[in-house]
């Protein structure tokens, strides 16, 4: 049975995805770093430096919500980066985001479904997501999109939240993510839903081996997984 933030609707995951993000997106950058103490910034980066040796020109970020992971892609010096995001709210953080910074030029967010990707085949030199993935309707549906859209030789870079396996981390993180963390965010984000999603999304989400198995699937190869902070989040690749 499927997680859904919004359980007793009757629309699709996709259709209550995307309202959850329109609704806490106005509080999203600001609990994304305080509830994660600031780590995720370091996960982002790290995520970013596996692209290094590719000097990819041209970037997709799915999934870019605020443009976080589309900025921190800027370390690559590519010619563009295209974000594209099924919340409108969250879409329209990020461009104020990058009209502030002044980058209107090298990064463009763009409406779109991660599982109906609007790009040709062989597009991409590199495809980035951030903490995306557990929210995609199909997940093969939308892992084969983006093996598409990846030119020959391109890489896709996947960081999403794990589960830590390591003993006492596991049960203090455990009680942290499923009772500390959605108490705060539900009162700094006025959604009751959202942050109570978010770790039983992580739970259901096929993590680690699962995973990987996942990406060799849809045609991924060279697939790696590096875990973080205990495991707490690992970043996927795959090349086309």
């Amino acid at each position: 049975m499927a997680v859904l933030p919004y359980h007793e609707e009757k629309s699709s995951k996709k259709e209550q995805v995307a309202k959850m993000f329109d609704s806490i997106s106005g509080h999203y950058d600001f609990l994304n770093h305080f509830l994660s103490l600031g780590i995720d910034k370091g996960w982002r980066k790290k995520a970013i430096d596996l692209l290094s040796p590719l000097q990819p020109k041209n970037i997709l970020d799915v999934a870019t919500g605020t443009g976080d992971f589309a900025l921190q892609a800027l370390a690559l010096n590519p010619q563009k980066i295209t974000g594209i995001d099924i919340s409108e709210g969250m879409l329209s953080v990020g461009r104020r985001k990058i009209l502030e910074k002044g980058l209107a030029g090298k990064v463009v967010l763009e409406y779109g479904d991660s599982e109906n990707l609007p790009f040709s085949d062989d597009t991409f030199d590199a495809v980035t997501v951030a903490f995306g993935v557990r929210n995609f309707e199909n997940l093969d549906g939308g892992l084969t999109e983006i093996h598409r859209v990846l030119r020959p030789g391109g890489m896709a870079v996947i960081l999403e939240f794990s589960k830590p396996k390591t003993f006492p981390f596991q049960h203090v993180y455990s009680f942290y993510f499923n009772f500390i963390l959605p108490k705060i965010g539900r009162v700094v984000s006025k959604d009751k839903a959202a942050y109570t999603y978010l770790p039983k999304s992580v739970q259901a989400f096929p993590d680690g081996a699962d995973f990987l198995h996942i990406l060799q699937q849809v045609g991924f190869k060279q697939t790696k997984c590096k875990s973080l902070t205990f495991g707490v989040s690992s970043i996927y690749t795959g090349t086309k």
